[in-house]
């Protein structure tokens, strides 16, 4: 008779098993090593694989099974390895299995068969097998979520033939109890935690405090079990009234939500050993990941149960304050931490940090909101407006500890240089009002928060220290380079934060730093970094600006400043910049063949037609001799010739034929041209469509000739944006008169160079009216 063999390793494979066998042609359990002839490697269990039949009874948690197993362990018979409908009813419970005892089956399926030597049967070796993780059956029959007593009285009866299994570990270092708190189980639990009371209250400790491989107790896996909430104004409201440890207990039996102390499985761990809380000795313990989890709840039952002695300590040197201030944590929750253990606010981690760094660090909110507060009485209800302090977790923090303010990380970073790092403007607003001399902290580079938020383009931090006048004294302040913040907006090219610092005549422009650079240098320095570059570009328009009000010259030697920007001199760095010329051609001239494409094509059909055949002039346009038309003619012309100087120039340019020096020159060229025939295509196309819409259409076509110039806004948005930008600075600088003289003359160029085909178009169009009507 040929045999199959069939293992289960979970439940689903259970009922696989199950429905796989026929009843009717359902094989007898017979003996895999008991033959009369030898099996074959395949047809044997390796060395320390658990039995397949046992792993299917402790999923199923199957008393008779597992007797079965153990009595012909006991009678040094070999293993059962393959299964039969007997078995499976026996897993089952069924009917045909009732009143039957394990021997009586077992003599039914081992009649004539003949047993192996029991000498090459080693003793206990059943229980010993594991799964692929590394379960002992003990751990598989304590991962069940059942709470059936079946399932209790499998575990105890592991236990008695091997009670070295309640300690064994799997592969990821987890023990049955273990296994039992995360699947819930809080029966097995307590019934495992008995189990190793049998031995003595030592060995039931040593159960309990066993970490896996991730440094967590059975405690940690119950934490993650067990539901939690965050801490509302009524626990905020206890903390503040219960001054004795009685009124605490009666605060945490309703945070259980009424849970039964034997169904809470950390209630039923702490009430085992109260010092449970303080494993691991390093690393995270259960308070941390209570909090980080957001189950402030589960919090409070810790610190009770303990009567205050747990760990605090967390990942990476953490402590559990430095995770309660992160954003969406429990506020109340670090009211409990603080008033529970001040010395959190000084402890550090790895970084140096303390939990007053974490929160300086957070972007914070103001505002308020409404909710629905329930009454003990008539009306039963009402609204009340919360409000939503921007610094209450700052306040509870830097409360309990202010000294941390003027305490640094391993950087040399103090909370205000964090707050700014993030734009946290709120908490450098709530330090200044405590301690206004910290804002003058520096960190190990020199730094003051200013020129931390500076390095970091925040904007906002800037924006307020120019506008308050008594932090004017921390604007000239340099770092280990002598920089001042003016000399890192430069170097960052941010024109706003440029505008920003210009706009203040506080902030001194012809300080040097320890290179002898002023801030007109380093502008210069960055106008030269890039080469080529275009002239909108806000290092243009930072160095005219400080050209303009006179801003000095630094003591560097200027032949020596140019020398690493001179023009290529090694094949390589020649071949990067030929690339940058060629892919900017090759980006632009697609745009203008096209622009030139669409000119060429509007000069042949012009707008309204042409001239009938029995007309003086036939052939002609119809508005030929008209001031419109004139204008129409004009600007399609200037838009193809531009359009085609500027593809002409960008294929010289992207030509590696052509000298570095020629290739730049027809660059510049280019773009000038280019643009020039966007404005010219964008006058013809609203003079065509005036000529066309206006006798019909008047409204319409005088707005499509207003929208139409949005297209030299769009490409001379950034331009307009600059000027607006650093007007006030300007007038600020210079006086007001000087300033607007020199704004409308920066204006006026704008204006002349890239508006100069409205010019041509109309007053060409303007002149040869005048000399019709001679």
């Amino acid at each position: 008779m040929d045999a199959k063999l069939m293992a289960a390793t979970d439940g689903g494979d259970v009922n696989k098993l199950k429905v796989g066998l026929n009843k009717e042609d359902a094989m007898l359990m017979v003996d895999a090593t008991a033959t009369s002839k030898k099996p074959s490697e395949e047809d044997q269990s390796p060395a320390g694989i658990i039995n397949p039949l046992l792993l299917l009874s402790a999923r199923e948690g199957s008393l008779m099974a597992l007797n079965v197993l153990l009595e012909r362990e006991d009678a040094k018979r070999p293993p059962l390895m393959i299964i039969s409908q007997e078995f499976l009813e026996l897993v089952e419970g069924g009917s045909s299995a009732q009143g039957r005892t394990a021997v009586s089956i077992v003599g039914d399926v081992e009649g004539g068969v003949d047993d192996q030597p029991a000498a090459s049967l080693a003793v206990g070796a059943l229980l010993k097998g594991v799964t692929p993780d590394g379960d002992t059956a003990l751990h598989v029959v304590a991962q069940n979520q059942e709470n059936g007593k079946h399932f209790l009285e499998y575990a105890g009866i592991i236990y008695e033939r091997g009670r070295g299994l309640l300690f064994a570990k799997n592969h990821r270092g987890d023990t049955p109890l273990h296994c039992a708190a995360r699947a819930g189980n809080s029966k097995m639990v307590s019934h495992l935690m008995n189990l190793a009371a049998r031995s003595g209250a030592d060995m039931k400790l040593r159960l309990l405090r066993m970490e896996n491989k991730r440094h967590e107790t059975a405690l940690h896996e119950a934490v993650r079990f067990e539901d939690g909430r965050f801490l509302g104004r009524k626990e905020r409201r206890a903390l503040i009234d219960a001054t004795t440890h009685t009124a605490a207990e009666e605060r945490n039996k309703d945070d259980a939500a009424g849970a039964q102390e034997e169904k809470n499985i950390v209630k039923l761990l702490m009430g085992a050993d109260p010092e449970l809380a303080n494993y691991p000795a390093d690393g995270v313990s259960p308070l941390y990941l209570a909090i980080l989890l957001g189950k402030s709840t589960i919090a409070l039952i810790l610190y009770d149960k303990s009567g205050g002695n747990l760990s605090y300590s967390g990942a990476n040197g953490q402590n559990a304050l430095h995770v309660g201030v992160l954003p969406h944590r429990d506020s109340v929750m670090m009211e409990f931490l603080v008033h529970w253990n001040k010395s959190l606010t000084t402890q550090v981690d790895k970084d140096g940090r303390t939990p007053l760094h974490f929160a300086s660090s957070l972007i914070l909110r103001t505002g308020s909101y409404l909710t629905l507060e329930l009454l003990g009485r008539p009306p039963w209800c009402h609204f009340v407006w919360i409000p939503r302090r921007s610094t209450s977790v700052l306040e509870i923090v830097f409360k309990a500890n202010p000294a941390a303010l003027y305490q640094a990380d391993k950087n040399g970073s103090f909370p205000i240089h964090l707050a700014a790092s993030v734009g946290a403007k709120e908490a450098i607003l709530f330090f200044r009002d405590k301690y206004p001399h910290c804002v003058g902290l520096r960190d190990a580079e020199g730094r003051t928060f200013l020129q931390v938020a500076v390095e970091k383009e925040i904007l906002g931090i800037l924006f307020y220290v120019c506008e308050t006048p008594s932090l004017a004294w921390i604007l000239n302040m340099q770092d280990n380079d002598g920089n001042t913040a003016l000399h890192l907006a430069i170097q960052s090219r941010n024109f706003r934060m440029f505008c920003a610092l210009f706009g203040n005549p506080e902030v001194n422009l012809n300080i040097t730093n320890y290179k002898g650079e002023t801030p007109l240098d380093l502008s210069i320095i960055s106008k030269l970094s890039y080469g080529l570059n275009f002239i909108e570009n806000s290092e243009h328009k930072i160095c005219h600006a400080l050209k303009s009000v006179g801003a000095n010259y630094g003591v560097i030697r200027w032949d020596k400043a140019e020398e690493p920007f001179r023009r290529p001199s090694n094949p390589e760095e020649e071949d990067q910049a030929s690339r940058r010329l060629k892919d900017a051609a090759q980006t632009c001239v697609v745009a203008s063949v096209l622009i030139a494409t669409v000119a060429f094509s509007a000069t042949l059909a012009i707008p309204g037609g042409y001239r009938a055949d029995d007309h003086t002039n036939e052939g002609t346009p119809i508005y030929a001799g008209s001031y419109l038309f004139d204008a129409f003619i004009m600007s399609t012309t200037l838009a193809f010739i531009c359009s085609s100087l500027a593809t002409l120039g960008y294929t010289f340019s992207a030509s590696p034929f052509v000298n570095l020096v020629t290739r730049e020159v027809y660059t510049v060229l280019s773009v000038l041209s280019f643009s020039s025939s966007f404005v010219c295509m964008s006058i013809a196309f609203a003079l065509g469509v005036y000529m066309v819409l206006a006798p019909v259409a008047r409204n319409t076509a005088v707005a499509v000739c207003v929208i139409t110039p949005t297209i030299w806004l769009g490409t001379n948005v950034d331009s307009i944006f600059k000027l607006v930008i650093l007007a006030r600075p300007l007038c600020i600088r210079k006086g007001l008169f000087k300033g607007m003289v020199q704004l409308l003359r920066m204006y006026a160029l704008l204006v002349v160079t890239t508006l100069w085909p409205f010019i041509v178009t109309f007053g060409w169009a303007a002149l040869a009216r005048i000399h019709r009507h001679r």
